[in-house]
């Protein structure tokens, strides 16, 4: 019989079931009222943050993508694919920034909560700002004008804000933006 209390490789699996998890449930049904019509300040993506920085780019991917995917799946309708992969970029490049903080090990002192903030900044600026309009863009064939307001005014580096008549920022904004008629 093998030794199985030694294997580290399971810890990371664990991590993206969990991950994922938390991840859908904190998105999908835990929200905190904002004074901004229509949005919520969510938390999801600060579990998907220490997750990432524990666990590696990796997983943070793995649980961005899986996570955000079913939360657009319980609305009822098809993830909107563009900010799936945001969701999944978002938590690679926190967990490559991480990487060498070590977190798992518990030394988590102020250089590293430095680090770990910078990471999350830079993260979902460049998810949110250039990475979802692009592909909103590609996927969706969506107008440039309109993507570039998605990602800069409508996501507002998408800050743990969910935007939509109480609906997730996935499907939801690009909707309304269709229902509406703007064009951007």
């Amino acid at each position: 019989m093998r030794n199985y209390e030694n294997n580290n490789s399971i810890k990371p699996v664990v991590a993206v079931g969990i991950g994922a998890a938390l991840f859908f449930v904190l998105g999908r049904f835990v929200a905190i009222p904002s004074p901004v019509p229509n949005t919520n300040i969510s938390l999801q993506y600060a579990v998907l943050a220490l997750l990432a920085a524990m666990y590696g780019p990796v997983a943070g991917g793995l649980i961005g993508f899986i996570g955000h995917a079913l939360i657009d799946l319980s609305w009822g309708g098809i993830p909107w694919w563009s900010w799936v992969i945001t969701s999944a970029f978002v938590g690679v490049v926190v967990g490559l920034f991480t990487k060498k903080l070590h977190v798992e090990e518990g030394d988590f002192n102020k250089k590293k909560v430095g680090v770990f903030a910078l990471a999350n900044v830079i993260a979902n600026l460049i998810g949110w700002i250039v990475v979802a309009p692009v592909l909103d863009i590609l996927i969706y064939a969506e107008p440039a004008k309109k993507g570039v307001c998605t990602g800069r005014v409508c996501r507002h580096f998408q800050q743990h804000y969910c935007c939509g008549r109480g609906r997730p920022a996935g499907a939801g904004l690009h909707q309304n933006h269709r229902q509406e008629g703007l064009s951007g």
